[in-house]
């Protein structure tokens, strides 16, 4: 027999994942009384803006931007932003909000005068400009992009710091990529027997670059042309990047511009000075490219208080390097009790994948967080588990756990 749609799933106020939230009876009382009055609110009383070449969003809106923008001592375009998880819903990033994260700015090239190489260990070698990249087939799926450094400020050991959500996790975003499949263009070059790694290397002034396994470009990577339907803004590698899914980001080299064939690892400058996973031991660990089971409550997060005891929707997103997420649990006891989220239609792989729990909060304080699984049965660690093994803050996909406050506020906080 099923349960009742008001079951406590967990404890501390955990509904049944069944559950969702109703309109409040006074505000719908309001608003009727309002129409039925023949109220008319001020835009309601004169024309609005006239017809633009592009939309933008409402200026009621505009404290949603990208977070923590800075460039690295000494440089201008050296460093990161981050998407403003706790603002976003759905599992879609805005392009004008995706995180972003360079090492020498972001170039401004001519598409006209741009072009890929494919050389190395081929039978033919080949040169592709935007044109002629537009007439192969193309592919596009809705896929998230992490850089391998995300939530590295959650390792920090002494104490959790006072931050917020975008903050901390807000270097992963998702999108729909589209472009032509790297195996229809490496099928034409004609890969040599011997060649089992690809250098792919960047057109920016750090010309970045990075070996992938030759099995993952002829698997599932494209060379990306669009993004959210629309070309690649300059920022996200405008007139074309790699896109690997699944894989840390910056294995996906933005304004791509060659694609080597080799036989072994370039050993270049950004797969070993950085990107490497240092250990305990003093070891490092190279070529760590996919990214963990990982998940984390955007709402409520830092910076959204609780106005008072009541049923409040918790929402987050939750994503697997290694193909989809098949369940989401959510706590409000600091990880004693578990109930089961409800995830939103759109389940893909390697995607962001959106949950949502009907919590009954008590006013009380009380401590949140999520934890995934995947379809291979990977569970996302507690964050002291995730930290066991490494020394640095890449690839860390710990647990993320919230304080709320018995006046309604949020803080991080380490369990």
């Amino acid at each position: 027999m099923p349960e009742p749609d008001n079951t406590f799933a967990a404890a501390n106020g955990l509904l049944h994942r069944r559950v969702f939230l109703k309109t409040g009876v006074a505000a719908v009382g309001l608003l009727t009384a309002q129409v039925a009055a023949g109220t008319r609110d001020p835009w309601m009383k004169e024309p609005g803006a006239a017809l633009g070449e592009s939309g933008a969003p409402s200026d009621h809106e505009s404290h949603v931007v990208r977070t923590g923008i800075g460039s690295q001592p000494g440089t201008t375009g050296s460093g990161a932003s981050r998407t403003p998880l706790e603002f976003l819903d759905g599992i879609v990033t805005p392009s004008r909000l995706h995180f972003e994260r360079h090492h020498s700015g972001i170039p401004d090239i001519d598409p006209a005068r741009h072009r890929l190489v494919i050389h190395g260990l081929v039978d033919r070698p080949l040169s592709f400009d935007v044109e002629s990249l537009d007439r192969y087939p193309r592919a596009s799926r809705i896929q998230f992009l992490e850089c391998s450094g995300n939530s590295g400020s959650a390792t920090a050991p002494v104490a959790a710091a006072d931050a917020t959500c975008s903050s901390i996790h807000g270097l992963v975003s998702g999108s729909e990529w589209g472009g032509v499949p790297l195996a229809v263009l490496l099928d034409e070059a004609g890969v040599k027997p011997k060649a089992s790694w690809v250098v792919a290397g960047g057109a920016d002034a750090a010309m970045m670059s990075r070996s992938i396994p030759l099995a993952k470009i002829m698997d599932d990577a494209i060379v990306a042309l669009y993004q959210n339907g629309e070309r690649l803004r300059p920022a996200n590698g405008y007139p074309m990047r790699l896109f690997l899914p699944g894989w840390e980001g910056n294995a996906s080299v933005k304004w791509l511009r060659s694609l080597t064939v080799t036989d072994q690892p370039a050993m270049t400058k950004d797969e070993t000075s950085k990107y490497s996973d240092l250990m305990h031991d003093g070891k490092a660990k190279l070529f760590t490219f996919p990214m963990g089971v990982k998940s984390v409550i955007t709402s409520p997060s830092p910076g959204l208080a609780m106005a008072g005891s009541g049923v409040y929707q918790i929402s987050g997103i939750a994503w697997s390097g290694a193909g989809s997420v098949r369940r989401v649990e959510v706590s409000a006891d600091g990880g004693n009790t578990w109930a089961e989220s409800a995830l939103d239609a759109h389940v893909l792989p390697k995607s962001l994948t959106r949950f949502r729990s009907a919590w009954r909060w008590d006013g009380k304080p009380a401590v949140i967080m999520s934890r995934a699984i995947d379809e291979t049965g990977a569970v996302q660690p507690t964050r002291v588990a995730a930290l066991a093994g490494l020394a640095n803050f890449y690839h860390h996909n710990g647990m993320q756990a919230w304080q709320v406050g018995a006046d309604g506020g949020v803080t991080n906080v380490y369990v």
